[in-house]
């Protein structure tokens, strides 16, 4: 994997990774992390992505590794951040592959770019807080509750609510459990502090940036979208799944009953051959 760091126009550096740097053959995928992770391209699927032809490409969102922070980012503007990289090497179109909180950037990236992009797969992503017809908290933990309800009180209150020694209990399922002693523990090794070397704005802007009008609507992407969630997920329930399914004309759900938050990754892989499938 090769890492660089980008020189954004704002001043800002965005750090990126690239699996097969000039290789014009491959499908390029841009790989959009959960909260709170690094942006590496997930390692359990690199062996897939060779067979496929695919070019991971991905970056630390601003304030994660060594992207700088960005307060108020929202959908909108990380996809900017995306435009740049794709423009600088010289990629013309790509697919999108998006986990929790990334699987709502892929979406909104999706939806800003149009043609641009010739596939969508998600991952447990969530639903816009201004969605209409969900209720948008029912289901999640109380951990998640009070994580997103302090970023819905503006970003001094998340703030404080980081700064308080607040514990966050993930409650994961025994089947997300079982999924680190198998390949997707690599998501050990990209989470939590170590994805947040300089504090954490990459966890406080991501949740900012889920209770706030994503600056695009994703009921207006064009490109083949397929959505996987677990219907035990109770950090980002499954409604929001079944939600962005109704408004995005283009997109299936996958409904997994017997997975939680991580266990949908099982999935991952048949979310690969189905990008590779749409885009021949």
């Amino acid at each position: 994997m090769y890492e660089m760091d980008f020189r954004l126009a704002d001043g800002r550096t965005l750090h990126v990774y690239d699996s097969a740097p000039g290789d014009d053959a491959r499908l390029a995928v841009f790989w959009h992390h959960g909260t709170p992770n690094l942006g590496a391209p997930p390692a359990p699927l690199a062996e897939a992505g060779e067979w496929l032809g695919i070019r991971w490409i991905s970056f630390d969102r601003p304030g994660y590794g060594g992207s700088t922070a960005a307060p108020g980012r929202t959908m909108a503007s990380v996809t900017a951040d995306l435009t740049t990289v794709a423009d600088s090497l010289g990629i013309g179109t790509f697919a999108l592959m998006g986990y929790s909180g990334g699987g709502s950037y892929a979406l909104g990236a999706a939806a800003i770019l149009g043609d641009r992009v010739e596939a969508v797969t998600t991952f447990a992503a969530i639903a816009p807080y201004d969605a209409d017809g969900l209720d948008w908290y029912d289901g999640m933990i109380p951990s998640g509750l009070a994580s997103l309800q302090a970023a819905a009180a503006g970003r001094d209150a998340k703030v404080r609510h980081e700064a308080s020694g607040v514990e966050y209990d993930p409650e994961f399922t025994a089947t997300d459990l079982a999924m680190f002693e198998g390949p997707w523990g690599w998501l050990g090794s990209v989470a939590g502090d170590k994805s947040m070397p300089n504090g954490p704005d990459g966890l406080i802007d991501d949740d900012c940036s889920y209770v706030v009008p994503w600056g695009c609507d994703p009921t207006t992407i064009t490109a083949p979208t397929l959505l996987f969630h677990g219907q035990t997920d109770g950090i980002i329930p499954s409604s929001h799944g079944a939600w962005l399914a109704r408004h995005i004309r283009p997109a299936a759900l996958r409904l997994l009953p017997g997975d939680g938050h991580i266990s949908v990754l099982d999935q991952a892989e048949t979310g690969l051959e189905w990008i590779r499938e749409q885009t021949g």
